[in-house]
Order: C-alpha cells, then structure tokens, then sequence
C-alpha cells in the first residue's frame, strides 16, 4: 500500500472527493427542491446560506494551513465534508436546510482551500506544472457523483440513502490516500488576518478570471437539473445528465491543459476557453429542445476548465504574496462566485426567466476572455525533488 499512496495520488484523491460530494449534491437538487416546496427566489436563497458557509471558511482555512499545515487541514475537513453531505437530505423544513447547507458550504470552501494549498506543495516537489491534472479529478469526481445522481434518481432511491451511500463510498475509496505520509510547510504569521482575503494589485484580475469560471460551474452545479427540466423539457433522470456533461468536459479539457499551455501559452488558452464558454451559453439558451442545452452544458465545461487551474497556478507563484495567501485570495473570488452565483441567478430567474439569467455566465466568460493576457506572466516551478 506505501507504494500506490504517493503524495500525487493523495492530492487526487482529496480533489475527486470534494468534487464527488458537490456532484452528488448537486443532481439531487430538484428533488430537495420539491420537498420542501421551495420557488426559484427560496431555492436561491437556500443555496445564499451554501454560499455564506464557504465565505466565512476561506480566510480562517487559509491561516490554518498557514499555521498547521495543509495536509493535516486537508485530512479534518475531509472528514467534516463527509459527514455535512447525509445532513442535507434529513432536514426536517427550509429553515435546518439552509443551516445544513450552511455547514456544507463551509466544509466544501475550506477544503478547497486547504487542498489547493497542499497541491502547490506537491507540484513545487514534484518540480513540474501539475495543478491542471488535480483540477481533472475534481471534475472527474463531480461527474461520478452527478453519474451517480442520476442512478439513483432512476432507481428510486430516496435522497437520504443516496447521501449516506456516496459518503461512505468516498470515506471508503479515497479517504485512504488522504493518509500518504507527506510534510506540509509551516508558515509563521503574525497579526490578526482580514476575515476575508481579496485579493489586490496584479493578483485581482487573476480573481476575476477565477470568478468567471466559478460562476458557471456553480450555475451548472445548482441550475443544470433545474433548467433541463423547466425550461428545455427533459425528464426528472434525463435532467440530471446536465452536470455530468459538464464534468466530463471539463475532465477531458483539464487532462489537455498542460500540453496546451506549454504549446501556446497560457493567455491563448484562457481566451479561448472564454470566448467557447460563451458560445455554450449561447447554444444552451437558444430555442433548441434539451440535446442541443445538453450540448451547450458540455462545451461550456470545455471552455471554462483551463481557467482555474491557470489562475491558481499563477496565484501560487505570484512574487509578491505568499502562495497560501494568494491561493486564499483568488479562492475567495472563484469559489465564492461558485457559490454565491447561484442564487443570484435564482433571483434575476424570478425577475425575468431562467434562460435570460444564464446570460450572465455568457458575459462573464466574455470577461475572462478580455482579462486572458494577465495569465501570461511566467510561473516557475522550482525543480526540487519530491
């Protein structure tokens, strides 16, 4: 077991587990949804306490992966995240829904704080560019878990024994890597850190890229489902392919992205990764019955999957702020906006209509573009052995 539990293979198993219990999360929203009776405007309120969770983690996380350690960070919130997935389903009324979402959020923002820290220890080991690829298997991950949302949607499965199941698969499958022996680095700070960190100076379109991408994966991790079903005339089990479409095109483009990079620079790549998003939005909203939205899904997953990993990167290498810092700053745009876009997207769908909110993605995969250039500056990986 020493030998398959290397350091590379722990951060991955970290990744395709949070995404796997986002993903799982994720197809069962309609479902949670007609429980409760919850409209557009509740439901985008539901997802606000989601979003307020991982908010109030990322600064707090980011200290302690500072102060304690990244891998050991990485390990609790893991076990948090687990348990906060069965929680959602055995919510009695809206009001323990959202606090259960809250907890979920928090779980959720902080390990992914907590393990892109520890990615950017391994790929700085590892002496080579591979964020990108950790990226892959949390879009891997997320496309199992909505995969596997739709089974059990088929199935008949109730929500609560879906949760439990997918808890304990991933407890189970990938928690064991999470114990790989591996040192994370130790950093003394001093002073009182801001509650939430920003991120500033040339390091804030980097956020904003981030916050483009994270924008789109949370409107198709929340609204997928819902909009296959409402406004493209798909079935309870057809709708929840919308995500798993998505996550797989985001896996095949990030398992890309390295090479791409390395043949044509990482503002090519983004630009074109922004300017594809868009066109997906384009094509999912148009009159079209739900295959041609199931299409654009998948080419808005191709488009934004090089944007965070290229973000990430060149916030880990930035000259001026410490990597874990940094990562906490970007993180705070670009996961808070996968969050915290959803409901604002509930609440534009309850003023106009769901198909017009989703051009909000469009405009900001049409940002990104425009912002594309700031990626290019060199981001050195210092070649030291693991």
């Amino acid at each position: 077991m020493a030998e398959i539990r290397t350091p590379w293979r722990g951060v991955t198993a970290a990744f395709a587990l949070n995404g796997l219990l986002l993903g799982s999360w994720a197809a069962r929203v309609p479902a949670i949804r007609d429980r409760h009776g919850l409209g557009e405007a509740e439901l985008g309120l539901a997802l606000l306490c989601l979003g307020l969770g991982a908010l109030a983690s990322f600064a707090a996380a980011g200290r302690l992966s500072d102060r304690v350690g990244a891998v050991r960070v990485t390990r609790g919130l893991a076990l948090a995240y687990l348990a906060a997935l069965p929680l959602l389903a055995l919510a009695p009324g809206p009001v323990t829904l959202g606090l259960a979402l809250f907890f979920f959020g928090m779980a959720h923002g902080a390990m992914d704080v907590s393990m892109n820290s520890w990615a950017a220890e391994v790929e700085r080991g590892l002496g080579r560019p591979v964020m990108s690829g950790f990226h892959a298997m949390w879009s891997f991950g997320a496309g199992a878990g909505a995969a596997a949302g739709f089974a059990a949607t088929a199935l008949g499965l109730p929500v609560a024994a879906h949760f439990a199941l997918a808890s304990l698969a991933g407890l189970l499958l990938l928690g064991p890597f999470l114990t790989v022996p591996w040192t994370s680095e130790i950093r003394r700070g001093g002073g009182t850190a801001p509650v939430f960190a920003l991120p500033r100076g040339a390091l804030l379109p980097v956020g904003l890229i981030a916050l483009a991408s994270g924008l789109g994966e949370g409107a198709m991790a929340d609204w997928s489902a819902v909009f296959l079903r409402e406004s493209a005339g798909a079935g309870d089990s057809l709708a929840t392919l919308g995500y798993a479409a998505f996550s797989g095109a985001m896996v095949a483009m990030r398992l890309c992205t390295d090479r791409l990079v390395a043949r044509l620079g990482a503002a090519a790549v983004a630009r074109a990764g922004g300017l594809a998003a868009a066109c997906g939005i384009v094509l999912a909203t148009g009159p079209a019955a739900w295959p041609a939205a199931l299409a654009g899904f998948a080419l808005l997953g191709l488009g934004f999957a090089p944007l965070y990993p290229l973000a990430f990167s060149r916030a880990a290498a930035d000259p001026d702020v410490p990597p874990g810092q940094a990562i906490a700053a970007v993180a705070t745009l670009g996961y808070g906006s996968i969050l915290i876009g959803p409901p604002l997207i509930g609440f534009a769908a309850e003023l106009l209509s769901l198909r017009t909110a989703f051009l909000l993605i469009a405009a900001a995969a049409l940002m990104a573009a425009a912002l594309a250039p700031v990626l290019s500056r060199p981001a050195a990986v210092p070649a030291e052995a693991a």
